[in-house]
C-alpha cells in the first residue's frame, strides 16, 4: 500500500464506502468494518486510509434514518494472513537466511486467524451502531524474539546457522503499535477480550 497508495485508497476508502452505502441502502442489519491498530495516529498510507474508512463508517452510524448498525473492529497483526511477517521469516529460513528485521526493538501485537475470526463474529453480535471495538491482543511481541524463536523451531542456531540482519524502518513504520488514541477512552463489554470506545471519543 505504501508503494501503490492509489490502490490503498481504492480498496480501503472507496471500497468501504461502496459496500457500506449498499448495506445502508438495502437495510442490512449489521455492518462490521475490520480496521487496524495502524489507524491510530496513522503514520503510513495503510493507517491513514483505514482511519478515513473508520470516520466514514461512524458518519453513517450518526444518520438516524439508517437501519443498519455500523460497527468498527480494530486489532493488530494476524498470524498466517497474507503479508504476515511469519510467512516472510519462514521463507527466509527455508532459503538459508538471512532473516531480516527492521529494528531490534520493534514490537507488534499478534493473534491467530481463528482468534481474529471468532472475535469479529462476537463483535458483530454484541456491537451497537457507532461502536469502535478493540480486541485484547495480549502483550506485544518483539520481532527479534519472534525471528530467533522461529529459527530455533526450524532446527537452526540464530546467528550461526541462520544470520539475522537489521535493515531499517520502512517509510511510515512505527516502533510499536498503538491500540487507541489519547482522546479515546475504552470500557469493558460482556466479552472478556473485547473493549468498547465510549461515545463521543
Amino acid at each position: 500500500m505504501e508503494v501503490f497508495p492509489s490502490e490503498a485508497i481504492l480498496t480501503n476508502i472507496i471500497g468501504t464506502k461502496i459496500i457500506a452505502d449498499l448495506a445502508s441502502h438495502y437495510g442490512v442489519k449489521k455492518f462490521v468494518l475490520i480496521s487496524t491498530d495502524k489507524a491510530v495516529n496513522p503514520t503510513n498510507v495503510m493507517g491513514a486510509t483505514k482511519r478515513i474508512s473508520e470516520i466514514y463508517i461512524q458518519s453513517l452510524s450518526d444518520q438516524k434514518q439508517n437501519e443498519t448498525d455500523f460497527i468498527i473492529t480494530r486489532f493488530g497483526n494476524v498470524l498466517g494472513s497474507a503479508g504476515s511477517v511469519v510467512a516472510t521469516f519462514k521463507k527466509q529460513i527455508s532459503e538459508g537466511g538471512p532473516v531480516t528485521i527492521t529494528h531490534p526493538e520493534i514490537t507488534r501485537y499478534f493473534m491467530t486467524i481463528p482468534e481474529a475470526s471468532k472475535l469479529v463474529l462476537e463483535a458483530g453480535k454484541i456491537g451497537k451502531s457507532g461502536d469502535i471495538l478493540l480486541f485484547d491482543m495480549g502483550k506485544p511481541v518483539k520481532i527479534l524474539d519472534l525471528a530467533t524463536r522461529m529459527i530455533h523451531l526450524a532446527g537452526y542456531k540464530p546467528h550461526e546457522d541462520i544470520a539475522i540482519l537489521q535493515t531499517q524502518l520502512r517509510p511510515g513504520e512505527k516502533m510499536f503499535e498503538e491500540l487507541f488514541k489519547e482522546t479515546e477512552e475504552f470500557i469493558s463489554t460482556d466479552h472478556p477480550r473485547i473493549l468498547k470506545a465510549k461515545k463521543g471519543t
